[in-house]
């Protein structure tokens, strides 16, 4: 069964960074897409970035968020980040780990982000 748990949240200032960490169990880590997504209160949740497997993985990212956030993978640990640099009271959110496997979407508990002004 594919497990996925995100930590790294937290409450930050404009213009912060935090790292965010998905650990990923029971999964063919390697091989699929992850993304990040978010969801701020009262809004649909929607991608901030997307990585695909292999070697030199291709990137995709949210144009509210290029230039600002990294993500990356370590296949190694079976696990993904998301490094959030220069913040911004709009970025605040619950942020979702997400891998997709066989047809399937997979999500963590997601972590909290406040970025206060």
């Amino acid at each position: 069964q594919v497990q996925l748990v995100e930590s790294g949240g937290g409450l930050v200032q404009a213009g912060g960074s935090l790292r965010l960490s998905c650990a990923a169990s029971g999964s063919m880590f390697r091989f699929n897409v992850m993304g990040w997504y978010r969801q701020a209160p009262g809004k649909q949740r929607e991608l901030v970035a997307a990585l695909f497997s292999g070697s030199g993985s291709i990137a995709n990212y949210a144009d509210s968020v290029k230039g600002r956030f990294t993500i990356s993978r370590d296949n190694a640990k079976n696990t993904m980040y998301l490094q959030m640099n220069s913040l911004k009271p709009e970025d605040t959110a619950v942020y979702y780990c997400n891998e997709a496997q066989n047809g399937k979407h997979y999500w963590g508990q997601g972590t909290q982000v406040t970025v206060s002004s």
